[in-house]
């Protein structure tokens, strides 16, 4: 087992941000100017700096969860990221409480992941139940409990304010938002809180216009010195398509080994496996149909996807601690000849470390099933990607060096220690199935048991895991070592 690569915590937070904001269509400053506006409101009403802070970290994770639904979305919306886009910026109050009220299954799905990613962080209760809570209502009308407004924790009102106000004056004006908000009073949120917002809103949006949030820092308090691992990151972006459950990490592991295979120094080998844990954030930019389809549809799809490692790229200009990691992998599609994108650079330009993470990536990808293409076996895969450093494309010594070993590519990690304990045999079995997107029916075929019993082994697995959502119990899964 590789050890836990970290980051500094406000850094993971501040990345899963950025993940959160492409998922949901929005600008990628759009969760960092939220969370400025979320501790000005916050100040304003006269909380401490520690509120503030808590507040700010709820406004930066609140969409931390969204690629948990993202294929629940896609059923529903055809595009789960312009659907989101149009959805927060629907104007009528009315309408948005009447969609609302159509998609309570996924609210849940997403709280409940965000609150595990909260507590996965060790992030204090007062971010945590926000986030668990995040679509609750003033008026007890909201999402995933229907609380009453004793009940709810400000957290919530503040980071939903600031969302409103920053979406609704981006994409309606300004005096369209404060009526728009005024509409919302003592329905999503507090009224005095509307009051506060309607008096600060030109002074705050023309201070966040000149910048004020280009640079946010980590609240002050025990934040600012811890760290979190990685590999959440790399969890919670293959979240998105079920059919990449723990992708990443396979890509890690393989692009490690064969940076070691290569010869690279230690330093060298963990910044590729560092960089292969993230390679994935600008995924979260394209539709899942566009991901899901065996054919691309059109050349608007086409572009949606050259444009994934640049989105990547951007993470690296915004996360300093990640900047060289997210730099190398933004050059995961280039290939030698020229042909890659979206720099379409070749030959020299392109390093060892980017050149090693470009094939283990393809390498793991002809290992594993999507939608209309199944896995290739082994020795199919073997000479697939062989023929890509012989047309050119790939690095022929990486090729080499991936191609020689015993491949981890195909490989299930085995449970290990406590979490070994946790689950049957059985239970990983059916919960490795249900990760991968399998209906309870599918999963049942796959293992020669009937659906009844896999339901009855999914209760299990959630008693255990204490989760009531597959794609919860999927992340906390992975974060044990169970999948």
């Amino acid at each position: 087992m590789q050890p836990i690569a970290h980051v500094p915590l406000f850094d993971a937070i501040k990345a899963l941000a950025f993940v959160g904001d492409l998922s949901m269509g929005q600008p990628i400053d759009h969760s960092a100017r939220v969370a400025w506006i979320a501790a000005r409101l916050a100040q304003a009403m006269g909380r401490d700096e520690v509120a503030q802070g808590h507040a700010a970290c709820v406004a930066l994770l609140r969409w931390s969860g969204c690629t948990a639904n993202a294929p629940e979305f896609s059923d529903l919306l055809g595009d789960d990221v312009g659907g989101r886009r149009a959805m927060l910026a629907t104007a009528s109050a009315r309408e948005a409480a009447a969609f609302a009220g159509t998609v309570g299954s996924l609210a849940e799905i997403h709280c409940e992941v965000s609150g595990e990613i909260a507590r996965f962080l060790g992030l204090p209760e007062a971010v945590e139940r926000p986030l668990r809570h995040m679509f609750e209502n003033f008026d007890g009308s909201g999402k995933p409990a229907g609380l009453a407004a004793p009940h709810i924790p400000e957290a919530v009102y503040l980071a939903t304010l600031a969302g409103d106000l920053e979406i609704f004056s981006r994409t309606h004006g300004l005096q369209s938002a404060l009526r728009q908000i005024a509409e919302r009073a003592d329905g999503r949120y507090p009224a005095a809180l509307v009051q506060v917002a309607q008096q600060h809103a030109v002074d705050w949006l023309h201070a966040l216009d000149q910048g004020a949030a280009a640079d946010l820092q980590a609240p002050e308090g025990a934040l600012r010195d811890a760290v979190a691992p990685l590999e959440l990151i790399a969890d919670v972006i293959d979240l998105k398509l079920p059919w990449m459950t723990g992708f990443s990490r396979r890509v890690a592991e393989a692009a490690a080994a064969c940076a070691a295979g290569l010869g690279l120094d230690a330093a060298a080998c963990e910044q590729v496996r560092r960089a292969a844990l993230i390679h994935g954030i600008g995924r979260a930019s394209v539709p899942n149909a566009v991901w899901d389809s065996p054919k691309l549809r059109s050349e608007a799809d086409k572009e949606r996807l050259r444009l994934v490692p640049y989105w990547t790229e951007r993470a690296a200009r915004r996360i300093e601690t990640l900047r060289a990691e997210a730099e190398i992998a933004s050059f995961v599609d280039e290939r030698l000849d020229g042909s890659g994108f979206f720099r379409g650079v070749k030959g020299a330009a392109i390093g060892t470390a980017e050149r090693v993470l470009a094939a283990a990536v393809h390498w793991v990808l002809l290992h594993t099933g999507a939608p209309g293409r199944p896995a290739l076996a082994a020795g199919e895969a073997e000479a697939q990607l062989r023929r890509e450093a012989e047309q050119g494309r790939l690095d022929a010594a990486a090729v080499a060096a991936l191609t020689g070993r015993e491949s981890v590519a195909a490989k299930t990690p085995a449970a290990e220690g406590e979490a070994n304990a946790l689950l049957s045999s059985r239970e990983v079995e059916v919960l490795g199935r249900i990760s991968l997107g399998e209906s309870n029916k599918e999963a049942a075929r796959t293992l020669g048991i009937s659906p009844s019993t896999v339901r009855a082994h999914l209760e299990n697995i959630f008693r255990k895991l204490g989760c009531t959502t597959r794609a919860a119990a999927t992340l906390k899964a992975m974060t044990l070592g169970l999948l």
